[in-house]
């Protein structure tokens, strides 16, 4: 059992990765632009933030070309992430770099064998040189991506999931009430939530007051120890 300093107590801890682990949605935002404007389609960074953060990238797509009045069929929406995961293979080549205080978070639970797990609706293929890079790759006893689920955040299909495959692992049971997520956005937050999951925000990606849903809100992960 941790107990974190707002004395909130788990057994178990829930990433979130792009947000929370790495600041990867500029690199998100690049690659969806690098795809998306040859087709004549663009949004702004501020769109990105209050639109598409939430989303992983089928919704995203979905989403940019439904603005436009195009329903892309399966075939077109595959092509449209396989070209943008291969832009942002590219654009993390220069480096990625993870939040204050997160690594040290990660170490410290993995040290004491909490069981952890990664949420996030990301591709596999996005998350995993990432997680190498950062030499955390071997941390996480479950990685829940945009892969294994139909419907991205606020669906809360992706908590159930990682939660489910969690417990599954640990014979001593777990308990969803001290089961905590760590979310930096609205989207996130509601997920976690819905599947009964406790919700720690960290302020990487807005305000405290576009968090207050979470159990406990923070500036820096790098506060919880």
């Amino acid at each position: 059992m941790i107990i974190f300093p707002n004395g909130t107590e788990a057994e178990a801890v829930i990433f979130d990765f792009d947000g929370v682990i790495v600041d990867t949605e500029p690199l998100h935002y690049a690659a969806f632009q690098r795809t998306l404007e040859p087709l004549g389609l663009h949004f702004s960074w501020q769109e990105y933030v209050e639109t598409y953060i939430g989303f992983d990238d089928r919704d995203a797509f979905r989403h940019a070309f439904s603005l436009k009045g195009t329903i892309l069929s399966q075939n077109e929406l595959h092509g449209l992430i396989e070209q943008k995961a291969a832009f942002f293979k590219d654009v993390i080549k220069s480096g990625v770099s993870a939040y204050p205080g997160v690594l040290d978070l990660i170490f410290h639970l993995h040290l004491n064998r909490f069981p952890l797990a990664i949420c996030s609706g990301a591709l596999r293929t996005d998350i995993d040189p990432i997680l190498a890079m950062l030499g955390i790759s071997d941390y996480f006893d479950v990685i829940v991506t945009a892969d294994d689920v139909a419907a991205s955040k606020p669906d809360p299909e992706c908590y159930q999931l990682a939660f489910q495959r969690l417990q599954s692992l640990h014979q001593h049971g777990l308990s969803k009430e001290a089961t905590v997520a760590i979310e930096d956005t609205p989207a996130g937050i509601s997920a976690a939530k819905r599947a009964g999951l406790m919700v720690c925000a960290v302020t990487n990606s807005y305000p405290a007051e576009r968090l207050d849903q979470a159990n406990f809100v923070t500036e820096s992960l790098s506060l919880l120890l």
